[in-house]
């Protein structure tokens, strides 16, 4: 189940704003006078054409959104009369008195086999700046499995490196590593991220190499434990007897046998970086609006808790529980996989 979850989540991911409902770049369409509609709200829409031509990069548009074609201007009534079409603005009141528009059916020639007028709805409601929270939500999920993928292939290129040497040769240089890590060990994890951030300046690349550096103890212990029992085995020391150099018999040899803990301590490692991304972006120390992530969204909305938009706050908590729930899940069945000594018995 928590690989299947994982599955989707990716899914949304790697779609990015090909999937998005608001496809706008960082799912960023605000319209003030639908803020804080509830779940299934839907509007209608008049499309104007956006004349203003995309700038960026077809990379860069895949990763965090495409220039609209049309501008969306929420309408309450509106007629048409011969060629021309009157339009009320939809203002959000209960008593709906908005702005008169009047326009040509030959400003529309662009695209005249196009619907002018369209029905929206907003599944999961509206943010407080009249965005849709299932785009942001979905936007979200993208920021989430970047930090979580690249802040453990940081740890696992550290902790693999040093708990590897410490193990292998041991004596003083076994010493001094250790020290090392058990500096490291001993500051919160929290605390040093947000040193970091601070040093490295808010963004959404520092984010990365702030969590990578401080999941890299946990890495290390385990592959040092690992490498000190694997390199007493027979193999080790036939290793030596040819003449192979220690990078060698460490990359080629002993590395290959280890590798199931440390599937099992990244999977883990994922879930305490969602959490962690999570954190500093409620803090207002990862990326920055309006880029969407999930602990901002929370941030952001955490007054509403305790009055009838509450769902502002717990959309994004979900979707943070239940990312880190099915890394977890993950985590104990790839543990249970690699357990040799967990050997089930069979009745006859």
């Amino acid at each position: 189940m928590g690989l299947f979850v994982i599955a989707v989540f990716l899914c949304v991911a790697a779609a990015g704003p090909i999937l998005r409902p608001d496809s706008s770049p960082k799912a960023n369409d605000q319209h003030l006078e639908l803020a804080r509609k509830s779940p299934g709200f839907s509007v209608q829409m008049l499309l104007l054409p956006n004349s203003q031509g995309s700038l960026s990069s077809f990379f860069h548009e895949f990763i965090y959104g495409f220039q609209p074609d049309f501008i969306e201007i929420p309408v309450a009534n509106y007629s048409i009369t011969g060629n021309e079409i009157e339009i009320e603005k939809f203002t959000g009141n209960d008593f709906n008195k908005g702005e008169l528009l009047r326009f040509n059916s030959s400003d529309f020639e662009s695209f005249i086999e196009a619907e002018i007028i369209i029905r929206k709805t907003y599944w999961l409601g509206t943010d407080r700046y009249g965005r849709d929270m299932l785009s942001r939500l979905m936007g979200g999920t993208w920021i989430s499995f970047t930090v979580g993928f690249i802040s453990i292939l940081i740890s696992l290129f550290i902790g693999i490196s040093l708990g590897a040497i410490a193990a292998y040769y041991g004596g003083k240089v076994d010493d001094l590593i250790m020290w090392f890590i058990n500096v490291i060990w001993s500051i919160p994890t929290l605390l040093l991220v947000i040193a970091m951030t601070l040093a490295l300046g808010k963004g959404f690349w520092q984010v990365f190499v702030a969590v990578g550096l401080t999941m890299w103890v946990e890495v290390a212990r385990v592959v040092r434990g690992q490498v000190m029992s694997t390199k007493q085995m027979e193999f080790v020391e036939a290793g030596k007897s040819f003449g192979f150099t220690n990078a060698r018999i460490i990359v080629r040899h002993i590395l290959p046998n280890v590798t199931g803990p440390i599937i099992v301590i990244s999977a883990s490692n994922f879930a305490a970086a969602i959490l962690i991304e999570a954190g500093l972006s409620f803090l207002g120390l990862g990326a920055q609006p309006p880029q969407a992530t999930w602990g901002k969204m929370i941030a952001e909305h955490k007054g509403y808790i305790i009055t009838g938009d509450a769902y502002l706050a717990i959309y994004p908590g979900i979707a943070i529980c239940l990312l880190v729930l099915s890394f977890v899940l993950l985590g104990n069945g790839l543990r249970d996989a690699f357990d040799t000594k967990n050997i089930k018995q069979v009745g006859v």
